[in-house]
């Protein structure tokens, strides 16, 4: 069954505005799905060979002779099908001509990416958020950006809440049910990830030590990001790390989380943090497949925080307003997971994976609404309890339920 995208409608709209429009996003995250449900009559992919070789051999020719408007999926497979793309637009400005898909995003081919500057229309595509799994039309970061007072005493479903982490958002294991199923996909997935999209897009001459590495980075998520601690780990040197990590970033498996900055605020770490784009290839990588494997991890900590990360991520890609979102963290450990920062005003959000709640859970909260006083909107902590509540006038519990 097909799961309607949050982005389906922007996607639209992007459409009616630029003759170029580009899906990114992760491998098997469901661009071509997404792009085969906009009704757009011609469809191929750089993952057949034949079609491959002709764009590769004749790229201009190549986009003057198909038809359109047309997908063409997996695009990074021949980088250069963008500069005939654009030849062919600086020609013919019709809009909605070119709906693109890509496992990389065009940082990756700035030079390329730059001269298609106002021609083209960039979204990101994440893995499923909580929402779209449950058929919602609401939007997270739309809702913690409105008056969430109502939702004191509600009652919210956390059933399943292990299995929906361990599971993550990528559409083909909703399809899946057993556990071994589900190993077997998520082995499959990375080692298709490393041998297809990586080595394509990142020159790796070591593979096993870009593989290492990848391993590394990922299960530090919710963490600090040392880039010296992870060269010596991993055995490489800065320059070859710097472009592995890129590789990373550029494929969406890894996302940097950078902090808060406010010139009022004195002693904050200015070291970005990490996080793992899916909390299901995260918890194969931590060999964590059950709810009690995960309950007893001493990973779960950022395992949650990650999952909250993760849903923030998807929901900003279709938010009414977009969030600025930022970490807090003083030299004297006063933390906050996340900061939404959001036409002026900031919501701090807490992510605590036990099931009750009290008032030294928002200590630090407090401790900012004090530094940035009107600047200040809600203190948000997400819990593992069913019911939502209203500590203070500004200050609010959710249940991780309330995602969904």
């Amino acid at each position: 069954m097909y799961i309607k995208r949050a982005i389906a409608n922007e996607i639209k709209e992007y459409m009616k505005s630029f003759p170029v429009l580009f899906i990114s996003g992760a491998r098997q995250v469901g661009k071509s799905t997404l792009a085969l449900n906009l009704e757009i009559p011609n469809y191929i992919t750089l993952d057949d060979i034949n079609i491959y070789e002709s764009a590769r051999n004749d790229p201009k020719g190549f986009i003057e002779h198909c038809k359109k408007p047309i997908v063409i999926d997996e695009v990074q497979r021949v980088p250069i099908l963008l500069l005939a793309i654009k030849e062919f637009v600086d020609k013919d400005r019709t809009n909605g001509q070119f709906i693109l898909t890509g496992s990389a995003n065009l940082k990756g081919f700035k030079d390329i990416s730059d001269s298609l500057a106002g021609r083209i229309g960039i979204v990101e595509l994440y893995p499923l958020s909580q929402k779209e799994l449950s058929h919602s039309d609401e939007n997270l970061i739309d809702i913690l950006s409105g008056d969430i007072s109502h939702l004191a005493f509600r009652k919210y479903d956390n059933d399943g809440l292990s299995e929906k982490i361990i599971n993550g958002g990528y559409p083909e294991i909703t399809k899946i049910a057993s556990e071994k199923s589900k190993y077997l996909w998520f082995s499959s997935y990375i080692r298709t990830y490393i041998e297809s999209d990586a080595k394509e897009i990142g020159n790796i001459r070591n593979m096993d030590k870009f593989i290492t590495m990848y391993r590394l980075c990922m299960i530090r998520s919710g963490n600090i990001f040392n880039k010296n601690e992870l060269c010596l780990e991993s055995g490489l040197d800065n320059k070859t790390f710097d472009s592995y990590f890129s590789v990373l970033e550029h494929t969406y498996q890894i996302q940097k989380l950078q902090p808060y900055f406010n010139n009022a605020l004195k002693r904050l770490i200015k070291t970005p943090k990490i996080f793992a784009t899916d909390t299901g290839v995260l918890s194969h990588l931590l060999q964590i497949s059950s709810p009690n494997e995960l309950a007893s991890s001493p990973y779960k900590g950022a395992i949650y925080e990650t999952f909250v990360f993760d849903e923030l991520l998807k929901a900003n890609t279709s938010s009414k307003k977009r969030a600025n979102i930022y970490y807090y963290r003083t030299s004297d450990q006063k933390e906050i997971d996340f900061i939404l920062e959001i036409s002026g005003k900031l919501i701090a959000v807490e992510v605590k994976s036990s099931k009750t709640i009290s008032k030294d859970d928002f200590k630090h909260i407090y401790h900012l609404k004090e530094n940035l006083q009107s600047k200040f909107d809600n203190g948000i902590v997400f819990y593992a309890g069913d019911t939502a509540m209203k500590l203070d006038e500004d200050m609010f519990a959710l249940p991780f339920g309330f995602m969904g």
